[in-house]
């Protein structure tokens, strides 16, 4: 199932694109949050992040509506993300709410029964909590735009389609995550040809000077234009990936919603004395 959306996705982007407007909006926000976060430190980077995810929403909503209309351009994407903002944005800040009250409520417990912090212990926790969850709401946005459905009954009908599709869900996110590390390893490999020069001391260094570099001598190292290449490189990530990965979760959620099983109504009728059925 999950190959044949994936040609599905690359014809739409193909035919519409307008679709891939959202990566151009999310390749400048996040090369201009590596920008500020290298230029102004953590403090304005924040900031900057979380307004960047509101205005992504935005576009990345209006993906699904152009998507589920199967046709569109770029005031149609921009009037559709309007239109279905609230109802995309308040089902994920329950999701992410009930994480960190779920979260909180067993380390209380932990702590009231004497449990001792350990950094390891808490982020297999966190993950335990995180991953599951973020599987079965994955598909909150869509079903929310594609079925119009409210808050509580989006993330309903996700959990519901990931249980009774289990195995093609899992299908579907390993296919993507081999698209985010193809395209990753893909532009890393650019990155490094670009700012080979400035990363071959590198090489030289010993065990001990390798387990003590970090971002900080990266950046001084590869200086203010690998910087602005490494904001480039990540731009047309940000680019390609947002677009296809949207569009293939909403061919993907079509399908899965064409696939539910259509029971037949039973027959009304009644046996005669012989044992044979009439129906009505």
């Amino acid at each position: 199932m999950a190959i044949a959306e994936l040609k599905e996705t690359m014809i739409l982007l193909k035919r519409i694109p307008s679709l891939w407007i959202p990566g151009i909006v999310g390749g400048f926000l996040a090369s201009a949050l590596l920008l500020t976060f290298n230029l102004s430190g953590p403090f304005f980077a924040s900031r900057l992040l979380v307004i960047s995810v509101l205005i992504l929403l935005l576009f990345t909503t209006g993906i699904l509506v152009t998507i589920r209309n199967n046709e569109g351009n770029s005031s149609t994407l921009l009037s559709g993300g309007i239109k279905y903002y609230f109802r995309v944005l308040l089902p994920l800040l329950i999701i992410i709410f009930g994480i960190m009250l779920i979260f909180t409520l067993v380390m209380i417990t932990l702590s009231l029964v004497g449990f001792t912090s350990d950094t390891n212990i808490m982020t297999a926790l966190a993950l335990g909590f995180l991953i599951p969850t973020v599987i079965l709401t994955f598909f909150s946005d869509t079903a929310a735009v594609f079925e119009d459905r409210k808050v509580f009954d989006s993330i309903r009908r996700s959990i519901q389609l990931v249980m009774a599709h289990i195995n093609d869900v899992i299908v579907f996110l390993f296919v993507c995550t081999i698209i985010i590390i193809g395209i990753m390893f893909t532009l890393m490999i650019v990155w490094e040809i670009f700012l080979y020069d400035k990363l071959v001391p590198i090489s030289g260094y010993n065990e001990t000077q390798l387990q003590a570099f970090n971002s900080d001598q990266l950046i001084a190292l590869i200086g203010p234009g690998g910087m602005w290449i490494t904001a480039i490189v990540l731009f047309i990530g940000v680019f390609i990936l947002l677009p296809v990965l949207y569009s293939y979760k909403s061919c993907f959620f079509r399908r899965l919603t064409r696939s539910t099983t259509i029971t037949q109504q039973p027959t009304t009728g009644e046996f005669d004395s012989k044992g044979r059925w009439y129906k009505y």
